[in-house]
């Protein structure tokens, strides 16, 4: 077998994402909730959430987007990786449904890392490209607001509905992921978890705590792993699960708050959209030009966590 540094390299080629057209404001929220659109904003940086739609319904309208913009027929997908939390159903995965609603032949599977499911999948995409397979399909898409308890307001302002993906292609190597750190730690299962016909819960002081740790360690790696310095980054591009968050870990690595890219106000948090969201809202506001370097960030339950340093195709 090839040594993985001599294999194809990966390289972005397509990119979509989707909402669903419902808009649920915090002052929306506030008349069932004991709280206010200051509450939130001051505690998340949420202002509202996008709320509707499913895990194939959302992730099929990012797919045939992403799929679209590279100029890649279904047909020629040789895998389907569908990163979410929040499947149609239990069996089978979701993520068949979408191969066969796109009209493609190909391997299909879901993926669940919780909020690091996007970057999760990009590492087995990355996998999948070393070892034979020509172009992968990669959704991240979530119903997060199916499994809220609307009465609790410490969770039911958090989360929010949505779908990003990319599509990505075997290159020359060495590719455009320049380096990845991925891990977990099962004994942090508890901070966010929900049970079978449950409803999502969480130890929010605490998934803070660990979170801005994670993050830092993590990204540190990842930089470490592709030989760039925090100064050679354009962007950072950070799970958007609290601004709050976002500012302490862009603190912690000496990054300036004003190169990282935060959604978290329109979207609240997408579980595994939120990066993809995040990452081509950023393109189409003409903040990522080619060649720049991006570090992706981020964390989930599990306690999962990923980042990867990409440098954005020319």
């Amino acid at each position: 077998m090839a040594h993985l540094d001599a294999a194809p390299g990966l390289r972005l080629t397509g990119w979509g994402t989707a909402v669903p057209d419902r808009v649920v404001t915090n002052d929306e929220l506030s008349l069932t909730l004991d709280t206010s659109d200051e509450w939130i904003r001051e505690r998340s940086g949420i202002r509202e959430r996008r709320v509707g739609g499913t895990a194939v319904t959302l992730g099929l309208a990012a797919a045939r987007a992403a799929l679209e913009r590279a100029g890649v027929a279904a047909g020629a997908l040789d895998a389907i990786l569908l990163a979410t939390t929040t499947p149609d159903r239990l069996i089978p995965a979701s993520a068949p449904v979408l191969q066969e609603a796109l009209g493609a032949q190909c391997a299909a599977m879901d993926l669940n890392a919780a909020c690091s499911g996007f970057m999760y999948g990009l590492w087995v995409a990355r996998g999948l490209l070393a070892t034979g397979s020509r172009r992968v399909l990669l959704v991240g898409a979530e119903h997060l607001t199916r499994w809220l308890d609307w009465s609790d307001r410490t969770t039911a302002v958090l989360f929010g509905d949505g779908a990003g993906a990319v599509v990505v292609e075997a290159t020359d190597p060495p590719g455009d992921l320049l380096g990845f750190d991925v891990g977990s730690d099962g004994s942090l299962v508890h901070l966010i978890s929900c049970e079978h016909g449950g409803l999502i819960q969480m130890d929010g002081k605490e998934t803070f705590r660990r979170a801005v740790r994670i993050m830092v360690d993590s990204a540190q790696r990842a930089l470490k792993d592709a030989d760039v310095a925090i100064e050679d980054l354009s962007l950072v591009v950070p799970h958007q699960a609290n601004q709050r968050i976002i500012q302490a870990a862009c603190e912690r690595l000496g990054i300036p708050e004003s190169r990282a890219v935060s959604v978290i106000d329109r979207y609240s948090n997408t579980s595994s959209a939120s990066i993809p969201l995040a990452l081509v809202d950023a393109f189409e506001a003409g903040r990522i030009a080619p060649g720049d370097l991006l570090l992706l960030t981020g964390f989930g339950a599990g306690m999962t966590w990923a980042s990867a340093v990409l440098r954005w195709p020319g």
